[in-house]
């Protein structure tokens, strides 16, 4: 849907005491005070990002007043939708959040899409600042032939799927193959994998929705494949997530020792955190186990492993041509050194059957507004420090701002320097002076819209249901997935 236009709400509609913002030059604006008594600000999107970056700013401006906007009609983006259900210890940060969301000076405006529901440059009017910080919602498309059979899902929707996400509740994955083949060698691809070989009765106490719980009972998977293009030297997984993949219970890691020749003699020139890495795959594909592991992995009915110097060419369809019964890889080898290393291919291929294909090759971000400058390449938000590039007041943070990097406490850090600018800018009085409206008039352009924002007290109603309906199963929670039962629980 195209983004509504903006005309609707002219100045007119305003008390005289909320000019337009001044379109002026540096030497005019040294005449206003250097720092806003009420700046309001708003931040769009509330996962890691978008909350780090309004903690910061609650902080460090004693009047500062922070909306936060978010498309879903709950919080908490990737931490929610995206963090493993087997690893709740991560999920602890929302308690920060829901700190920072009680804060009379934080307010949250769920079920608004900005882009769509409201425009940047109509947020731009009622604000001081904007900060975009809406992550990456794609996912890198394989562009291959064959991707669009049923039985090839990107690693995104199917993490989405047994996470609650709204959107992908329709996904259906049929797990009645043998083997499943991963494309990607990073967090999210063990992710999956894990997910994909762990006993359901592993998973019954965690926040797994119930669908998504049901279908793994009747999984017929056995094998997982991971694949990369490149060697055990750059896969993009980190340690912690690889041990528990050969701790699993019930599997057996497969790893060819062949791919691994040379390796012991250049791990003493890797830094420390990949050196470790890289000396547990070895270990892991070289070492023969003791008797008592060696019982441990003889008993495993499941397997996963890597397969190396692989690039995908073609996923293969069954005879009937009805869904996935293959991917044909291209044999790899490196090239360059350094930063500059790329795989090539050598011209052999070999198939590899499979029943599901699930790409997990990166995320992407989506322009938002016609208005916001956005680098389709890189899929970032150009930028400075987090100052989006010749748009003076817009910010971004998070994945938008840096691409899909790091793990949620580099998104901190990264969200806090963006606060930092804007809050120097603030001080700099490099921003628009006068009051403005902040949520009064954005509300009003919902209203008259047809939007109903949902709050935080709103969501605290569905987090209170959810847990509730958790505790009969001995679950955290049981996740509500359907919007329009939300929105029905809320009394809309």
């Amino acid at each position: 849907m195209a983004p509504r236009c903006w005309r609707w709400w002219h100045w007119s509609a305003w008390p005289r005491t909320w000019p337009p913002p001044a379109r002026s030059t540096p030497s005019f604006r040294q005449h206003f005070s250097t720092q806003e008594k009420t700046p309001q600000i708003c931040v769009v999107g509330s996962g890691p990002a978008g909350f780090y970056t309004a903690q910061y700013l609650l902080k460090h401006h004693p009047q500062a007043h922070v909306d936060i906007y978010e498309k879903q009609l709950v919080p908490f983006g990737l931490v929610r939708f995206g963090v493993a259900p087997d690893h709740p210890e991560v999920k602890n940060v929302i308690n920060t959040f829901t700190q920072t969301a009680h804060s009379d000076r934080c307010a949250f405006w769920g079920n608004v899409e900005v882009g769509r529901d409201v425009t940047v440059p109509e947020l731009q009017e009622a604000y001081h600042a904007v900060v975009l910080s809406y992550g990456a919602e794609d996912h890198q498309a394989l562009d291959i032939p064959g991707e669009e059979l049923p039985g090839v899902f990107s690693a995104r929707s199917f993490v989405g799927w047994y996470n609650g996400l709204p959107e992908n509740q329709e996904l259906a994955p049929d797990l009645s193959c043998d083997t499943a083949v991963i494309l990607g060698q990073g967090n999210v691809a063990l992710d999956v994998a894990r997910i994909l070989l762990t006993p359901p009765e592993h998973l019954e106490k965690t926040d797994i929705t119930k669908a998504a719980l049901g279908v793994l009972r009747q999984s017929q998977v056995k094998t997982v494949w991971l694949v990369g293009r490149r060697g055990p030297l750059q896969v993009a997984f980190t340690i912690k997530e690889l041990r528990e993949m050969i701790q699993l219970p019930g599997t057996r890691p497969i790893l060819d020792p062949e791919e691994f020749l040379g390796l012991q003699d250049r791990i003493k020139e890797i830094p420390r955190p990949r050196k470790r890495l890289t000396e547990l795959l070895l270990q892991t594909a070289t070492q023969k186990p003791r008797a008592e592991e060696a019982a441990h992995l003889a008993s495993g009915s499941r397997a996963w492993g890597l397969r190396f110097f692989r690039s995908p060419q073609q996923v293969l369809p069954s005879p009937d041509g009805r869904r996935v019964a293959g991917i044909r890889l291209a044999v790899t080898r490196l090239e360059g050194v350094g930063e500059a290393i790329r795989a090539v291919p050598t011209g052999d291929m070999e198939d590899l059957p499979c029943g599901l294909v699930l790409s997990s090759i990166g995320y992407k971000s989506r322009p938002i507004d016609p208005s916001v400058p956005f680098d389709l390449k890189l899929g970032v938000i150009p930028n400075m420090e987090g100052r989006v590039v010749d748009v003076p007041g817009l910010y971004c943070s998070g994945w938008v701002k840096t691409g899909p990097t790091g793990v949620i406490g580099t998104t901190m850090n990264d969200s806090f320097l963006t606060g930092q600018m804007l809050l120097q800018d603030l001080k700099s009085g490099l921003l628009a002076s006068g009051p403005r409206p902040g949520s009064a008039a954005i509300q009003a352009l919902l209203s008259s819209r047809g939007v109903r924002p949902v709050s935080f007290s709103d969501w605290e109603k569905l987090d209170a249901k959810e847990v509730a309906q958790g505790q009969g199963s001995g679950k955290p929670r049981e996740k509500l997935v359907d919007r329009q039962e939300m929105l029905r629980l809320l009394g809309r």
